[in-house]
């Protein structure tokens, strides 16, 4: 039975096995169908005979036709291992043998290998019957030898494991006749051996039996309940024995197909016949429908060349009293260019070198179609203007290569599109766009934007200070861009280029590392590498010129007179000089340049404002009127020489020039003017350094008065918000204890009043004072208990030649508390 069957199966051991066999490349393997997952299918390793490291170095991956994954590769043993439960009714159906096909992709070389893996069949499915009943209404008139055909039992299994015979429960009327199909399949007839008697027996029940051929056998069973009806003696009878019909596979619905028709020879009522279709396996979906009167058969469904190539139908012809006839329709699908064509990148990594040579593989891709003939054939194609071709492969692949030489910097990505077109009428076709990113290498060199740059700095520069920023390109990508600034060690005045300058790599900011001077350098010629992050690396080189612009930064320097310490030096005019006449000339010169270094020339002081002139251009000292005798031998000029900078820069010279006839003259008078000179000097001095030392004594007084003055008023705030009455706050103050030999002070009472006492603690830092007689608080150590001394109040006591005075009068409160009662200053204190 099918039940028996399905609780069998699980105790039959089944014997797992595989076949090889290597005929013009491809290989084939046979297992069957149920095992488990990561059960062993073949050695590929050994059986292509490729080692397992080029499997591992390849990036060896299968490639199937579909989306299922009945198997995976393991890379490590080079074996093909069940992935997933292979069901070879599901994958398959009647097909035989059953077997799909994939392909194994190795890279670096690019290797292609195709696989076919058959499944084969195991008893699994028992016969099922597509009803658990049979109903059949026969007339007792019915001949012997009438033949009714029978519902097939369906077993999904092929082969010795299918459906081999049929069995008949015995009886006297009825036996069993098989037949087989063109196809192999079984059905039964059962034939009527002997005539009916309905008054003798109008019911009859047999049970028909279906066996396979497996091991262990499975059977189903169906029962047929037989109604004898009253005599109808004549059966319908089809006008063809078998009925052919083809459509086209993207045929509408409603569409009528073929229309059959059968006679019965009977007339009236039992002359009607009716059609239907038997012997469709339960749940199976029939795309087409007959006309139970007419007998029009039309399509009501989907169909597919793909799926199903061809139909077999068993038509039936019913008369009222189910008497039946039997034929059977063959439906042909013919195909159409109804399937475009897919294409799959099998392997992509979407980037390529831009150093790659004509000819490198981009990708391998998989065009299929499910079309037969030349609606299936294809061909794929992209843009000609592409530096890439086409390849043609091992069956319906084709490989992208390159057909030149790419270059980045010029184009660097490429959207390429596939288009797969087959041979179909009309022609169908499919696009597939890839992305295809060209690499970059490090093929090009930075380049300045200038070949020669030119900085200006002023001289007096502070160190540091960025010159100028230069910029390099470079048209590669990524590290091969990224550019660092260098500086060649050349020598500038005999020191390294880094002595003076320096420029910041990621930047290109060329700084100043020290002041420049425009009067000993006034131009730097540096040079500059750029060079990228390539390996190897790519550089240029650019040149800099700095130049130094000038700076009112040297006052004149006077030539002549010569100014010195221990000499001094006269110009002599005789009193008989004219107008004009030449005494002598300033000579001073500028280090600086342009109109930093243009001189004028003064007179600042003189002895006799009218009597000499100064020249503004060439400093030419001449009289402007004639010397007399009444003008004084000694003429001091102070000469104040400029320059024409921003701000002018200048210096001053002394000409002294003596009015005189005879030199005895001007000795005598010019010794006086040297000593009064050093006179001067030093009471100056005296006069500068009194004046610093009275400002600081005035600053320091100040500081003093205005600190004493904030500490008293911070201490009557404090009293003021204590807790103290006013008539004893005033008589207390700090008294010192010596413990542990340091001296400290603590704030308590330590006098007490006359019938009155006061012993709550008070802490506050009011100092007390001290007399003219000592420094120091001075305590008796008769009176001392517990290392505590007993101070006097109010009075002064003496011990051995020392004298102490405490202060203990009122400590005013910042309130107007400063008139006490009479009787509050006369009261007695006493030591604690």
């Amino acid at each position: 039975t099918a039940a028996g069957g399905e609780d069998s199966r699980w105790n039959v051991s089944i014997l797992l096995f595989s076949v090889v066999a290597a005929v013009n490349g491809q290989i084939r393997y046979s297992i069957p169908e149920e095992m488990r997952k990561g059960l062993f299918v073949g050695d590929i390793a050994k059986d292509l005979g490729l080692d397992v490291r080029r499997l591992v170095s390849g990036r060896a991956r299968l490639v199937l036709e579909d989306d299922n994954q009945y198997v995976v590769l393991n890379q490590n043993k080079g074996h093909i291992v069940v992935n997933e439960r292979i069901d070879r009714e599901r994958l398959c159906a009647k097909k035989s043998p059953c077997s799909f096909s994939l392909e194994i992709v190795l890279e670096e070389p690019l290797e292609l290998f195709s696989i076919t893996i058959e499944i084969q069949d195991i008893n699994d499915h028992a016969p099922v019957f597509p009803k658990k009943e049979i109903n059949l209404e026969i007339s007792e008139s019915t001949p012997t030898g009438t033949v009714f055909l029978l519902d097939s039992a369906a077993d999904p299994d092929v082969g010795t494991n299918s459906l081999q015979s049929y069995s008949l429960k015995a009886n006297e009327h009825f036996v069993l006749k098989q037949h087989t199909r063109a196809d192999g399949s079984k059905y039964a007839e059962m034939v009527l051996q002997s005539g009916l008697d309905r008054e003798k027996q109008s019911k009859h029940a047999l049970i028909l039996t279906a066996v396979d051929g497996g091991e262990p056998q499975m059977s189903g069973t169906v029962k047929i309940h037989i109604s004898v009806l009253d005599a109808n003696d004549n059966s319908p009878v089809f006008t063809q024995s078998i009925y052919k019909a083809s459509v086209l596979e993207n045929a509408l619905r409603g569409t009528i197909i073929a229309t059959v028709s059968a006679v019965d020879a009977d007339q009236g009522y039992n002359g009607n016949v009716t059609y239907s279709f038997t012997h469709l396996e339960d749940g199976s979906a029939c795309p087409f429908e007959i006309n139970s009167n007419t007998g029009a058969i039309k399509l009501v469904g989907d169909i597919d060349y793909e799926a199903s190539p061809n139909y077999e139908i068993n038509l039936q012809a019913k008369d009222p009293w189910g008497v039946t006839g039997a034929s059977k329709l063959v439906i042909e699908i013919v195909d159409e260019n109804d399937n475009s064509p897919v294409v799959t990148m099998a392997s992509y990594s979407g980037k390529i070198s831009e150093d790659s040579p004509p000819g490198t593989v981009v990708a391998l891709i998989s065009v299929q179609d499910k079309d037969s003939g030349k609606n299936g054939q294809v061909h794929l194609t992209i843009d000609e203007h592409l530096p890439f071709k086409i390849k043609s492969s091992l069956r319906n692949y084709y490989t992208l290569i390159t057909a030149q030489t790419l270059d980045r910097e010029k184009l660097p990505t490429y959207n390429i599109t596939l288009t797969a077109t087959d041979e179909g009428f009309p022609v169908l076709s499919n696009k597939k766009s890839v992305y295809l990113e060209v690499s970059d290498i490090n093929d090009n060199a930075p380049v300045f934007s200038q070949s020669l740059y030119s900085a200006q700095v002023t001289e007096n520069n502070s160190p540091g200070v960025p010159l100028l920023q230069i910029r390099a390109t470079d048209l590669d990508q990524g590290q091969n861009a990224r550019i660092s600034y260098f500086l060649f060690e050349d020598e500038l005045n005999g020191n390294p280029v880094s002595a003076y300058f320096s420029i910041n790599t990621e930047s290109g900011v060329i700084q100043s590392l020290r002041s420049l001077d425009y009067e000993q350098v006034k131009e730097y010629k540096i040079r500059v590498k750029a060079q990228d992050g390539g390996s190897p690396p790519q550089s240029s080189n650019t040149s800099v010129i700095v130049h130094v612009q000038d700076q009112n930064d040297n006052p004149p320097q006077v030539l002549y007179p010569v100014q010195t310490g221990g000499s001094l030096v006269a110009e002599m005019v005789p009193r008989s000089a004219d107008v004009g006449y030449l005494v002598t000339k300033v000579v001073a010169v500028d280090v600086d340049s342009g109109q930093n270094a243009w001189l004028s020339y003064k007179l600042q002081k003189a002895t006799d404002r009218a009597l000499f002139e100064v020249g503004l251009q060439n400093g030419e000292i001449r009289t402007i009127r004639q010397v007399t005798d009444k003008d004084a031998v000694k003429q001091r000029l102070t000469v104040i020489v400029e320059d024409n900078g921003q701000p002018s820069r200048s210096a001053t010279v002394i000409v002294n020039v003596a009015v005189a006839d005879s030199f005895p003259e001007v000795l005598s008078e010019f010794t006086e003017l040297t000593h009064d000179k050093e006179y001067n000097d030093n009471l100056t001095f005296y006069l500068v350094l009194a004046l610093a030392v009275v400002s600081f004594l005035f600053i320091t007084c100040l500081v003093v008065i205005i600190s004493v003055k904030i500490y008293r008023w911070r201490q009557s705030r404090i009293l003021y918000h204590s807790n103290l009455p006013r008539s004893i706050a005033r008589f207390w103050f700090l008294s010192p204890i010596f413990k542990n030999g340091i001296w400290s002070r603590t704030s308590r009472p330590s006098c007490k009043m006359a019938n009155a006492t006061y012993s709550q603690p008070v802490s506050f830092s009011r100092p007390f004072s001290l007399s003219s007689g000592g420094t120091d608080p001075i305590f008796d150590p008769r009176g001392a208990q517990n290392g505590v001394p007993c101070w006097k109040c109010g009075t002064r006591s003496r011990l051995g030649s020392k004298k102490a005075s405490f202060w203990t009068g009122p400590y005013r409160y910042g309130r107007k508390h400063s008139v006490h009662r009479a009787e509050n200053r006369q009261r007695d204190f006493s030591c604690e």
